[in-house]
């Protein structure tokens, strides 16, 4: 497995990213290659978790304007960047990647931290790995709060998400940043656009970003037998569960249906619309904090 590694400098100098950067080992299970997954940790030590989860094609600072907010109130804020992404290192073939790769690469991430009383923040692909997380190791998780995603198990795919898979595939050119902005609702500026450019130095870098699309279990996928079986646990999930979809996403719209009434911790919870597009953390990050900070109190130990 070749591994690139996106240097330092293309990260100096973004703004409104004053986090410490902290980095993790893991092995490939197939190859046993080394791999470097960066973090941020913020907040005391001791503290419940927070593990706020990026998805397709953002990092970390996906959450930059979040992390603050929820460490004042209290929490142990962990945002990981996927292997492939942000500052996390990137193998380069298209086929050193997988869907269950990457749910093992980030299980051995959070057992070597040895993460518990966690609330899973999620969205994109952030949940279809981070719900596959709660499923294997339950007893570490104590509440969820999802947007802007889900956890496909077989079905056609939307129109939408085929076209983005598509195109994904197909297109001579991948502009990470301008990608991301048409996602949202609010304009990014240009520095915005560059620091989601930045973990992608030229086109090598982009073979996780390029396959990911691929591997969401609709129709014909051969991940549909885990999801079915994470599926299991959730159905018994009786821990707070809350849904903040945005109002504006043609990807994810009405995904909230297959979570409300079906899981159990759904029940009683103050499920909400966001005001935004795809990447909501962008649109509305003050409405997204909300939502964590109301399902995290209430999956508080009693």
């Amino acid at each position: 497995m070749k591994v690139l590694r996106t240097p330092d400098e293309a990260f100096a100098g973004l703004s409104d990213f004053p986090f410490e950067p902290r980095y993790a080992e893991v092995k490939d299970a197939q190859s046993g290659a080394p791999l470097r997954i960066h973090y941020i940790d913020e907040g005391p030590r001791n503290a419940p978790v927070v593990l706020m989860m990026h998805g397709e094609p953002t990092w970390s600072y996906l959450y930059r304007h979040m992390i603050g907010p929820v460490v004042a109130a209290g929490y142990r804020v962990v945002a990981p960047d996927l292997v492939g992404f942000g500052r996390s290192d990137k193998p380069a073939a298209k086929t050193d990647y997988s869907y269950a790769r990457h749910v093992g690469w980030m299980r051995q991430w959070l057992e070597g931290l040895d993460l518990r009383d966690i609330t899973l923040a999620c969205q994109d692909w952030g949940s279809l790995i981070g719900l596959r997380l709660v499923a294997a190791m339950p007893e570490r998780f104590r509440a969820v709060a999802l947007s802007n995603g889900g956890l496909p198990e077989g079905g056609p795919a939307p129109r939408a998400f085929a076209i983005w898979r598509a195109f994904s595939k197909w297109s001579p050119l991948f502009p990470i940043g301008r990608i991301i902005a048409k996602g949202t609702k609010r304009p990014l500026s240009a520095a915005e656009i560059a620091a989601y450019d930045a973990p992608f130095p030229d086109a090598r870098y982009k073979a996780g970003a390029r396959i990911f699309p691929s591997f969401v279990p609709f129709e014909g996928n051969p991940a549909v037998p885990d999801q079915k079986a994470a599926w299991a646990v959730l159905d018994q999930w009786h821990k707070p569960f809350l849904c903040a979809f945005s109002d504006g996403d043609p990807i994810t719209r009405t995904g909230e249906t297959r979570f409300i009434g079906r899981v159990p911790g759904t029940a009683g919870q103050a499920h909400r619309a966001l005001e935004g597009g795809h990447f909501i953390q962008e649109d509305d990050p003050q409405g997204f904090v909300a939502a964590i900070l109301d399902v995290a109190a209430k999956g508080a130990p009693q």
